[in-house]
């Protein structure tokens, strides 16, 4: 099948991989351009950009998809389908009519729950038990698209929205080569009006620890915004980043320190980290931190 890939960050990569592994003719790949990025502030081309680049295939990075020659370029490609998963870019209507089958969209999350720009770490930060992926058939509303296949995946008790990110990752790369062996065959189904929540752009704002809360609400905080932008407290006037967390026996005042293997006491319970980062320093497992930053039982953490 002739395809058009669409996509940017490392989440897209194993589904280009897919793709190319299967033997479909991937005519062009599209993605952000490359960006200033690193101490020198170089640019640097995206994740896809460099993969696509390292296969052969032929690249494009417009600003925009907007001006009439973008359009026509694309449409000129002759596509039997375009493949978009995390692209960052909006499709106008020209670009969605174009290849044969439309635009096909991978979204990380059981539609018509989380659509937007975050779902991974809105689902983990919602206690969500499960979450999943699914084959939308692109329109012009945000994610508001017939669902062509779905398969969901239960949400590990401690798992961050790093892990559930690379193993969305591969079960959409898997998925969406389905799709299209099938492709002939798939009925949309029309989301429901019911059900319907948005993933919206993680602020940072939301990443400060209120330790008055309780643990299995820090807890998904903590795993929901892991790696990245990081949970965090404050001890000595330092920030450290907590990247992962575990829940654990023991009470106290909210912030204290109840043992020497970084068990904090919450508002309601207590929780374990179990992996944190200091400022200019790599993330570290929580034995391996607490050696460099001892915290004693009785330290007190955050404002």
């Amino acid at each position: 099948m002739r395809v058009v890939f669409m996509g940017t960050p490392d989440f897209s990569v194993p589904v280009l991989d897919a793709l190319h592994a299967a033997g479909h003719d991937i005519a062009c790949v599209y993605c952000q351009p490359p960006r200033p990025a690193g101490r020198g502030k170089k640019d640097r081309p995206t994740p896809v950009h460099q993969r696509a680049l390292a296969l052969g295939l032929p690249v494009r990075h417009p600003e925009r998809l907007k001006s009439p020659e973008d359009q026509a370029a694309f449409a000129d490609l002759n596509a039997d389908v375009a493949i978009v998963v995390a692209y960052g870019l909006i499709l106008p209507q020209p670009v969605l009519d174009a290849p044969k089958h439309g635009c096909l969209n991978i979204h990380a999350s059981l539609l018509p729950r989380w659509r937007g720009a975050a779902p991974i770490h809105r689902a983990i930060m919602a206690g969500d038990p499960e979450t999943g992926v699914c084959i939308m058939q692109m329109e012009a509303g945000l994610d508001t698209g017939p669902v062509l296949l779905r398969e969901a995946t239960p949400i590990g008790a401690t798992e961050t929205t790093g892990e559930l990110h690379d193993r969305l990752s591969r079960m959409g790369a898997q998925l969406i080569t389905q799709a299209l062996d099938r492709i002939d065959d798939l009925v949309p189904e029309p989301q429901p009006e019911a059900g319907v929540t948005y993933a919206a752009k993680i602020d940072k704002a939301e990443a400060a620890v209120d330790w008055t809360r309780p643990a299995e609400e820090i807890s998904r905080q903590v795993r929901g915004l892991a790696p990245f932008p990081g949970a965090w407290t404050t001890h000595g006037g330092d920030r450290i980043k907590l990247l992962g967390a575990e829940p654990a026996e023991g009470q106290g005042a909210p912030g204290t320190l109840l043992d020497d293997r970084f068990t904090v006491a919450c508002g309601t319970g207590a929780l374990r980290i179990t992996r944190a980062q200091r400022a200019g320093k790599g993330a570290q497992d929580a034995a391996t931190f607490l050696n460099g930053c001892p915290l004693p039982r009785g330290t007190q953490l955050g404002g």
